[in-house]
């Protein structure tokens, strides 16, 4: 959500953005909501593997696969009211979305272990393993969209913004997505740091 939230912020000072916002935030609302929606299936996913003694491997993948398929279905029902037109382009997307959702499952699986054993997020990945890992996905998610959105037909004024909007939100989306992976994995990370200076 805080992604989103900076993301908004800064497309909103942008020209080809802010004309074009009002018609596009609301799918890139709706949008943030399914990704939340397949995240959630991850981390339940690495749980069932957890608690099942084994780690996520391809299987898991294709699974959520199939379900992020189901989820974006929903989401195009939903945007069917709004002056655009999308058209995912799965043979582009799905690549991509594999491997945020490995990496996912990889980090959650990790942290859940961690956490299970008494400990924190913190003792299963260094800062900068943490943000490595935050990074990657994210920009994954960057490129992800970037197809997404290159399989968006506008209807009426927004489409002559389409081009400049489209890039302007790449760039955009890039720039918030490697400063919040840097701040939150030092955040995360903040008092094991901490207690190593004092020691």
């Amino acid at each position: 959500m805080e992604f989103s939230r900076r993301t908004t912020a800064r497309l909103r000072a942008s020209l080809p953005l802010r004309l074009a916002l009002p018609a596009i935030e609301p799918v890139l609302a709706e949008n943030v909501a399914k990704e939340v929606r397949k995240d959630a299936l991850v981390v339940r996913r690495a749980a069932q593997c957890l608690a099942a003694g084994s780690p996520p491997g391809a299987q898991d993948a294709d699974r959520l696969l199939a379900e992020a398929r189901d989820i974006d279905r929903q989401f195009l029902e939903h945007a069917s009211g709004l002056p655009l037109h999308l058209d995912i382009p799965y043979a582009r997307i799905e690549p991509l979305r594999r491997r945020r959702i490995e990496r996912g499952l990889d980090l959650a699986y990790r942290i859940l272990a961690a956490w299970r054993s008494g400990g924190r997020l913190r003792d299963a990945l260094s800062a900068p393993e943490l943000e490595e890992s935050l990074r990657a996905m994210l920009a994954l998610y960057c490129e992800e969209t970037a197809e997404l959105g290159r399989g968006v037909q506008a209807r009426g004024p927004i489409s002559a913004l389409r081009e400049r909007a489209a890039g302007a939100l790449r760039d955009t989306m890039v720039e918030v997505a490697q400063q919040l992976a840097h701040e939150a994995a030092r955040w995360i990370c903040r008092p094991r740091i901490a207690a190593q200076k004092n020691a």
